[in-house]
């Protein structure tokens, strides 16, 4: 059966993505959105889109009812469930297929036997795969599991078997921890999965992740297409991804790749999966060096890098299998040339320890061309897009290819250089600072590497927020509106002699500036200027975006910059309210707390004050520039 229209039952980077292979194949497309989407770029793409439900993902993309009824109602005949949500589900799998619907995944067998980390890996075993020492039996009683912790040693990892994101996993350094790590582990992969069995596992201490990228198809075949390196990890995830793994060894390769094929053999694998493993990084790569992790059976987010590497439409492949054809391509067939990068752009803020941001995209894109073959961005988002806080905070993935390694770290940071985004915070400076590291260049970071490694990464340089505020400081002083002393606010005074200087605020700084006397480096990156209104500048050096604001007059800046009220910087839950009116508050002091995208967020006095009134209240759920805290005017 060939499919004529697919259903994507996810939303953002990835719907759009894979829309885009169905134009080239004339498959009609049919979007989902929750009311946190109804305006996304991945409802404007689609040929239909249909609401789901309410902005939480349990009561939409996660509501497999109402992902079915809209099949049912656009006369949709494939479901592509993306990555994330419902893609690793085996129940939904069932669930499409039973419907009478292609389902463009793996059996949900497959999805089965590779969910658990334990079945995983005891069926990698049979298989012939490399497996770390470690327990993953049944019995999972304190006395059971401590014989197991002190019989593979320290230090040692203790793993959520149904887990998944970075949760449920604990460092055990020295046997005096076992108790209190496991009881907290447990805990967690309750709350987290429903499911509170662990498994322990030996540790490598500098670990490097390595991922084969698997393909199988209904007719009992399987191929590779060569290997990922995720190793450059932050909270056990990936930020940026390349292919193939620096460093690999022919042998090595065959070994890794061989291995995975069998695995994907074993559990009658059909579609696009990803056999993962654990490597260790204190040493040179060899037959010795590496161990199963685990199976994702889906796409995966990095799935670009192997595409710009061999030239193959893995979503295309992902289709044609789904619709019972033979895989495209014999393993003989599979090129591999040159390297490519993906580097994952988040609307998180690095020096907030990756605050999550949500609100309007004023400017969005990538300042040079994208080919697709050289440069290729793959995005969820468009300038005017909201980025809503009920999800992942990733919103576009930058790829760049090039002949060899050191080729494609030098494009990569040349186009994060690139990147303008202003509204929402990003980590474009983040991840630029990571690909031009030292440990990366030379390939010998690896995951624990961006820990670290700490403020380094995470603060921009000074050089970057002076070339910022120097970049404004030009538009002001050469702007057609400041042609009179009047208009150009440059200080100018009667019967005095003129400057050249603007007036520039960011943060609680504010000063009249003269350029000259502030020279930028000029191997610093060229600002990026968004004017956001007619007195504050968003500017992006570097991929660090700093937000200048231009006062109207010396009088002015301390109300401009610290203002009367407290607004509500996303939309969210407000948690607490710590003051209350009559209160005298310091600049700084918390006065109310919001919950955003999962995280907590600490609202501050913008100056030493006095509150008038309070207009938030626990548990309201307020949107972006709501006002929670009036303070007296001065």
């Amino acid at each position: 059966m060939k499919i004529t229209k697919l259903l994507v039952a996810n939303r953002g980077e990835i719907a759009c993505r894979i829309f885009a292979t169905c134009r080239d194949l004339g498959i009609a497309t049919v979007a989902v959105y929750s009311d946190a989407d109804a305006r996304a770029k991945h409802v404007r793409e689609a040929d239909e889109a249909v609401h789901i439900g309410p902005a939480p993902a349990p009561e939409s993309y996660l509501k497999v009812e109402a992902i079915l009824a809209a099949a049912k109602e656009t006369g949709a005949d494939a479901i592509h469930p993306g990555y994330g949500f419902l893609s690793e589900n085996a129940d939904f799998a069932e669930a499409v297929v039973k419907a009478g619907l292609i389902w463009v995944g793996p059996p949900a067998t497959a999805i089965r036997a590779m969910g658990p980390k334990d079945e995983a890996k005891r069926i990698a075993e049979e298989a012939g795969v490399p497996v770390l020492p470690g327990y993953r039996g049944e019995a999972q009683d304190a006395k059971t599991l401590t014989a197991a912790a002190k019989e593979i040693g320290f230090p040692l990892l203790i793993k959520a078997v149904a887990g998944g994101g970075g949760r449920g996993i604990r460092l055990v350094s020295k046997a005096s921890e076992l108790e209190g790590e496991l009881e907290s582990a447990v805990r967690e992969a309750e709350s987290s999965f429903g499911d509170g069995r662990v498994m322990l596992e030996k540790l490598v201490e500098q670990p490097r992740h390595i991922e084969v990228q698997v393909f199988g198809d209904a007719h009992g075949n399987a191929v590779h297409l060569y290997e990922r390196d995720c190793s450059l990890q932050r909270r056990r995830q990936k930020v940026i991804e390349e292919a193939p793994a620096p460093g690999m060894p022919e042998d090595v390769r065959k070994a890794m790749t061989d291995a995975a094929v069998a695995l994907t053999k074993a559990v009658k694998y059909e579609g696009a999966g990803t056999v993962e493993y654990i490597v260790d990084g204190s040493k040179p790569l060899s037959l010795d060096t590496f161990w199963f992790l685990e199976m994702n059976t889906r796409l995966q987010v990095e799935h670009p890098v192997t595409e710009m590497i061999t030239g193959q439409d893995l979503v295309e492949w992902q289709l044609r299998v789904a619709s019972g054809d033979l895989l495209p391509l014999h393993q003989q067939d599979i090129p591999l040339h040159g390297h490519a990068i993906e580097a994952r752009i988040c609307a998180e803020d690095p020096a907030e320890g990756f605050l999550p941001g949500a609100g309007l995209i004023l400017e969005f894109g990538l300042m040079e061309p994208v080919d697709g073959e050289t440069i290729r961005w793959d995005a969820g988002f468009e300038t005017g897009d909201r980025v809503p806080s009920n999800y992942d905070s990733m919103i576009a993935k930058l790829i760049v290819h090039d002949g060899n390694r050191h080729a494609a770290c030098e494009k990569l940071i040349s186009a994060l250089s690139h990147l303008q985004l202003a509204g929402v915070p990003s980590n474009a400076g983040f991840l630029s600072r990571c690909a031009s590291s030292d440990a990366f260049l030379n390939h010998s970071h690896h995951v624990n590497w961006i820990a670290e490694a700490g403020e380094s990464l995470t603060l921009p340089p000074a050089e970057h927020e002076l070339a910022s505020v120097m970049a404004v400081c030009d538009v002001r002083l050469n702007e057609a509106g400041g042609a009179t002393p009047w208009g150009l606010q440059d200080g100018w005074r009667m019967n005095t002699a003129p400057v050249h200087k603007a007036m520039v605020a960011v943060g609680a700084d504010a000063d009249w500036v003269d350029p000259d006397e502030y020279p930028v480096d000029p191997e610093t990156p060229l600002p990026l200027v968004t004017d956001i209104s007619p007195r504050r500048y968003a500017v992006t050096t570097g991929g660090d975006t700093v937000l200048v604001e231009v006062p109207e007059f010396d009088a002015d800046v301390e109300a401009v910059l610290g203002g009367d009220h407290v607004s509500a910087p996303m939309p969210g839950k407000v948690l607490s309210i710590s003051v209350e009116a009559g209160a005298e508050v310091t600049r700084g002091d918390t006065v109310a707390v919001m919950e955003a995208m999962k995280m907590e967020h600490a609202l501050t006095a913008p100056r030493d004050g006095v509150v008038e009134t309070v207009a938030g209240k626990v548990g309201d759920q307020v949107s972006e520039g709501d006002i929670l805290v009036q303070l007296v005017a001065e």
